[in-house]
């Protein structure tokens, strides 16, 4: 991410160079000032246009992990309630379940490696499932076993749910189109200034510098697996402690050790 921000902030100081070495060599007379006004009206509008795009999507999967840790809390809890052997059995793959989500939650895994994860999950689905459908067939008016399945497609949703959100992103082109519209922009200001016979161009530089770090900003909060701006992943490593504690009572075995939980600190970061 530094390396992004570095090139482009001298990609929009040669174009305010370049900007100022045509100005220098126009008429004085010419009058560019609406035209230098649209187009940092149009840099900006798009600045938040942008902004406003990967601040959407980052609240949504800030409330994907929430709504998916929730969802797991709520179906484990009702497992517990399943007649012998089921709720154990349940249980059980519960504990390797939010395993695999609360390992996903606190490492930082490229795509190529994360669809073997995303297909044990998807086997353990399959494994909860027959579990409830052979609980139902013991007793099918039993209450509880209907809650239990209604609470596995909420959270069987949720994780779909959380990973489209994770996959979304600004398009390429809309930050690409970002990039040159900044080059351009101040391109054209230093055009400006050198038209006025101005030889100062701190403050042009300054604005440069401070567009290429909210450009930067948006890109960060759009990579969920990279960057300075993370989302809390707290809420999945509470459900994996909670339902390690259910565990023992329900005669269930104890897994492997879960991460602890996060303590904040001035100056951490959460991780992914």
């Amino acid at each position: 991410m530094i390396l992004i921000f570095v090139v482009s902030t001298l990609a929009l100081f040669v174009a305010i160079e370049v900007g100022a070495w045509l100005g220098f060599r126009t008429p004085s007379e010419a009058d560019v000032s609406p035209i230098e006004a649209s187009v940092l009206g149009l840099l900006a509008l798009m600045l938040g246009f942008t902004f406003s795009m990967g601040l959407a999507r980052f609240e949504e999967r800030r409330q994907g992990v929430l709504n998916e840790a929730n969802a797991i809390g709520t179906a484990a809890l009702r497992a517990s309630l399943l007649p012998s052997p089921h709720g154990a059995q349940s249980l059980d793959l519960f504990r390797e379940y939010v395993q695999i989500r609360a390992d996903l939650a606190t490492r930082l895994l490229p795509p190529e490696k994360l669809a073997p994860e995303i297909a044990r999950s998807n086997a353990l689905q399959k494994a909860l499932w027959t579990q409830a459908v052979a609980a139902l067939a013991k007793d099918d008016s039993m209450t509880r076993g209907g809650l239990y399945i209604q609470a596995l497609n909420e959270m069987f949703d949720d994780q779909e749910k959380r990973l489209t959100a994770a996959r979304a992103h600004v398009p390429d082109s809309v930050l690409l189109s970002l990039y040159g519209i900044a080059a351009f922009a101040f391109g054209f200001t230093a055009y400006a200034g050198g038209i006025r016979r101005r030889h100062r161009r701190g403050p042009v530089y300054f604005a440069a510098a401070l567009v290429s770090a909210v450009i930067l900003l948006i890109q960060d909060i759009e990579r969920p697996s990279a960057g300075f701006v993370a989302i809390s992943q707290q809420p999945m490593i509470d459900a994996a402690h909670a339902i390690s504690d259910l565990l023992p009572a329900s005669g269930g075995t104890t897994g492997p050790r879960l991460p602890e939980p996060i303590a904040p600190s001035p100056g951490a970061r959460p991780t992914r």
